[in-house]
């Protein structure tokens, strides 16, 4: 039998702020983290505007040793982690270090320490490259380097899945707890591409929108006018534990993380398929794994990417997938306030999604004053809305077709035999 998986701990970096509970009051009042780039001077570029992590300061995290040898998404991860596993109570001193698995997605890494020292080789020569580069780019630092920090020794990798890698990481992270590789899983994603190279090739696919000077309605899932993503940055970090394991040291649950799907639309490199029927089985796994039917679920995290492509793909996958009980179900994509934050994007969906089950508060699609007849759902439009919600799934789609899906429940002891 598959063992129950349980959330105990919360962590998030976003444009809305640092900490789980003040990005979603902020996502519930329809506040937006969109703002005029000031990482660096984007001037030359279509678009100038971005998601940045909102009160971010590194001094207040690293000390200056440190933020030399940290890049700004190990930055990010670390944070995340530090405030989920403080939510959870987790004491590593108490746990077998082998049992405690760590598993943190990112769609890109460091970009920036690559462009950095890419001018420094040909300005100065190989000599003055950093012995930091390799350590700072690539992407399973993130979670070694959270491993480093806990002591953590069990399961430890990333998905690198485009923008479905921090989904991807914590649906492994399931079925690492699920089948008995680890009873304790730190894991999310994180993500900070917002610089020049990031910028320039995701303006090059004509991707972004351009909507400059108005930064905060830029960002317009479902819209017919909207014309775009906008990129974010920062992480979501979850503590997943094995459910008798969480019981038998006092945790505070939040949810049941339930279930997970995956699949590839083996289709396009950046294009999803317009039939959706890949994105929808993956949907219908998801809620397989949870022991869900579709009259189960009242909320959905939607992709929603605000692209011209993604939002009435994403419809016909979630009609698909939920038959005509896609009508009746809430969704949302917070990515109208957050803006699209990559690797990040899932886990933070996710945070938020189980934030809504066990709060009952819907945080609404802002700028969606116009809502394209092509998705017509009810996309909780500008306003946040308060429900009893059971269960609920979160979407997340990368380059290349990748698909994840997660569900999560709403925890009460007595469903398993609790007092």
């Amino acid at each position: 039998m598959k063992r129950k998986v349980v959330l105990t701990g919360t962590g998030i970096v976003s444009p809305l702020g640092i900490g789980s509970a003040v990005s979603f009051a902020r996502a519930v009042d329809g506040h937006s983290g969109i703002r005029a780039v000031t990482l660096f001077d984007a001037a030359a570029f279509p678009t100038r505007i971005a998601g940045e992590a909102a009160d971010y300061d590194p001094n207040a995290h690293f000390n200056i040793k440190e933020q030399r040898h940290l890049t700004r998404f190990q930055q990010f991860a670390l944070v995340a982690a530090r405030e989920a596993v403080k939510e959870s109570g987790l004491t590593m001193s108490s746990e077998d270090t082998y049992r405690v698995g760590v598993m943190i997605g990112s769609g890109i890494g460091s970009l920036q320490i690559l462009e950095e020292q890419r001018d420094l080789l040909r300005d100065k020569g190989p000599r003055r490259v950093s012995p930091f580069l390799t350590t700072g780019m690539i992407i399973n630092e993130a979670p070694a380097r959270v491993a480093i920090e806990l002591g953590a020794k069990g399961p430890n990798f990333s998905a690198v899945t485009a923008c479905a890698s921090g989904a991807h990481s914590i649906g492994f992270a399931i079925r690492a707890i699920q089948y008995g590789d680890a009873d304790v899983v730190v894991a999310g994603g994180t993500e900070a591409a917002i610089c020049p190279i990031g910028f320039a090739g995701f303006c090059s696919l004509r991707a972004m929108s351009v909507r400059n000077d108005e930064p905060t309605r830029a960002s317009r899932p479902f819209s017919a006018a909207r014309d775009g993503f906008v990129m974010g940055e920062g992480a979501g970090i979850l503590v997943l534990e094995e459910l008798e394991h969480a019981r038998r040291r006092g945790a505070n649950i939040l949810a049941e993380a339930a279930g997970y799907g995956a699949t590839a639309d083996a289709y396009h490199v950046t294009a999803p398929d317009p039939a959706g029927d890949a994105g929808a089985h993956c949907m219908e796994l998801a809620m397989r794994d949870a022991g869900l039917t579709p009259g189960d679920i009242g909320y959905i995290n939607a992709h929603g990417t605000s692209t011209q492509l993604n939002d009435p793909i994403e419809t016909v996958i979630i009609k698909k997938a939920l038959g005509e009980h896609a009508q009746r179900v809430a969704v949302s994509s917070t990515k109208s306030v957050t803006g699209h934050m990559i690797g990040a994007a899932g886990a933070v969906g996710y945070i938020f999604s189980a934030l809504v089950v066990k709060n009952g508060v819907l945080p609404p699609t802002i700028n969606l004053d116009d809502q394209d007849p092509a998705c017509d759902l009810d996309c909780v439009p500008n306003h946040s809305r308060t429900a009893a919600i059971g269960a609920a799934l979160c979407n997340s789609f990368g380059f290349g077709g990748h698909n994840a899906c997660l569900a999560v429940r709403k925890y009460r002891e007595n469903m398993f035999g609790g007092e």
